[in-house]
């Protein structure tokens, strides 16, 4: 994997990346910091034709993708894409426990489905011991029943008629959840963008065109906004960024 724009990472341009270079190269830009990853076609493609963005990704996005979790404290994703892509409760991948010790992450890595009406995904139902937490709210005909299935502890309410993401953001960091980061999908990134929730959108692209029907990586409810790149790498023509909201 090579480096083509090194922004603040101190490290030189055209160099080859390491578990440990990438490491510092996708380190957190601030200590509250909030940041998406999502994977598009060069026709701006969200998913494959089957609906799922994994058969979209490649080995490329792959190395990336478990560096980004492995530098979270927490992963929010919305409960429809849980379900469509077969979400279980989250671990870190091997080879990157020791990188992760070392930025001082804990071991466990939470995810959150977001929810308005607090329906829990099948794969992470009786999931009870905190690595899957439902957001959600406090008119949501499944919250009693979310509460019953995750334990109470579990589910945080954050709004009354939909998930005010400001709300949540702020119930994760009074947990110590701070590094926060949303695979989407499209729907909630737009949520997150009109919010003005998000610090940073990570993408990568991959040498494929998919035609229509596929969904854009941004839904309908996201707002224009302008970004400034700060990292770029390439790998096997597939090309994978940092841009940071500009505020």
């Amino acid at each position: 994997m090579r480096l083509l724009v090194p922004g603040r990472s101190g490290l030189p341009a055209l160099a080859d990346l390491d578990d440990a270079a990438l490491f510092r190269a996708y380190a957190c830009a601030e200590e509250r910091w909030v940041r998406s990853n999502m994977v598009t076609s060069l026709d701006g493609g969200a998913t494959g034709p089957d609906g799922r963005s994994g058969s979209i990704n490649n080995d490329a996005d792959h190395v990336v993708f478990e560096v980004l979790r492995a530098l979270s404290h927490v992963v929010v994703v919305g409960a429809g894409t849980v379900r469509a892509e077969g979400y279980p409760p989250l671990s870190v991948d091997d080879s990157l426990v020791a990188l992760r010790r070392a930025a001082g992450l804990p071991d466990v890595l939470p995810l959150v489905a977001v929810s308005n009406r607090g329906t829990v995904p099948p794969t992470l139902s009786g999931c009870r011991d905190g690595r899957a937490l439902l957001a959600t709210t406090a008119s949501a005909p499944g919250l009693e029943p979310a509460r019953d299935d995750l334990g109470a502890a579990n589910v945080l309410v954050c709004g009354d008629d939909e998930v005010d993401l400001h709300v949540l953001l702020d119930a994760l960091h009074a947990r110590g959840l701070d590094h926060v980061l949303t695979e989407g999908g499209p729907g909630l990134l737009g949520s997150f963008l009109a919010a003005g929730a998000i610090d940073e959108l990570c993408y990568t692209v991959v040498p494929r065109v998919v035609g229509a029907g596929p969904p854009r990586t941004v839904g309908a409810d996201g707002t224009p906004a302008d970004l400034d790149l700060e990292l770029l790498v390439e790998q096997d023509g597939t090309l994978m960024g940092r841009w940071f909201v500009r505020r």
